[in-house]
């Protein structure tokens, strides 16, 4: 189950799980189509990201959950910022939870988030806060994905617009950063790919900064 798959990290995520030869099924849940056909892939329109209570038997019977859905805080006020990143996140997961236990969890946060929720950047604070509530959540597993710069692939966009044209202008380099230094700058197929390399598995550690991703990726 994908959340946020019309972003730029969702799109990868969900290329490498629709190429994926053991993954079944896919199930992508937002508000927009996402226009893309697949023959394991099925849709689930819900028009307010808070309420899934009409849609809990479509919920029900996944292994892994990947929350790619989230927003740039630029412009924002601390509450607009947290029913976005914090209310939707914990509306849906735990439902999840409760439907799926089984279930390993995995959240898009943010290099630089802050888990003692007591920072001076209102961002990192809301982003820990979400992730420590995931964490005391009741699934089989949940992990928090901090990636810092990634470069899109295979056509992935992002829908943020000051990340759109920092991507069109300086895209050209990330290639040579990543040459120089691959276990801190990240691609979404690398991101996908270590997804599914933790739903699978697992891994080491709860939270993964770049590094981990990376060596998730390269393990799968």
């Amino acid at each position: 189950m994908i959340f946020g798959a019309t972003g730029m990290v969702g799109q990868g995520v969900l290329r490498e799980c629709l190429l994926a030869s053991d993954v079944e099924r896919v199930l992508i849940v937002g508000r927009t189509a996402s226009g893309i056909a697949h023959a394991k892939l099925r849709e689930l329109r819900v028009p307010d990201l808070t309420d899934y209570s009409a849609v809990e038997a479509d919920l029900s019977g996944f292994d892994a959950c990947f929350f790619c859905l989230g927003v740039s805080s630029a412009g924002m006020s601390e509450a607009q910022y947290t029913r976005i990143t914090y209310d939707l996140t914990l509306a849906a997961a735990e439902v999840l939870a409760r439907l799926n236990p089984q279930m390993t969890f995995v959240y898009v946060s943010g290099v630089g988030t802050d888990s003692s929720e007591r920072g001076s950047i209102m961002w990192a604070r809301v982003k820990g806060r979400t992730e420590n509530a995931l964490r005391r959540l009741p699934f089989k597993a949940s992990y928090m994905f901090r990636p810092g710069v990634i470069q899109p692939m295979h056509g992935a966009r992002s829908k943020t617009r000051v990340y759109a044209v920092t991507y069109m202008l300086v895209g050209w380099l990330l290639p040579l950063l990543r040459a120089v230094s691959p276990r801190r700058f990240l691609t979404t197929e690398l991101v996908g790919q270590a997804m599914l390399a933790v739903a699978r598995r697992g891994a080491p550690q709860v939270v993964l900064e770049p590094g981990d991703i990376y060596d998730a990726a390269r393990g799968a």
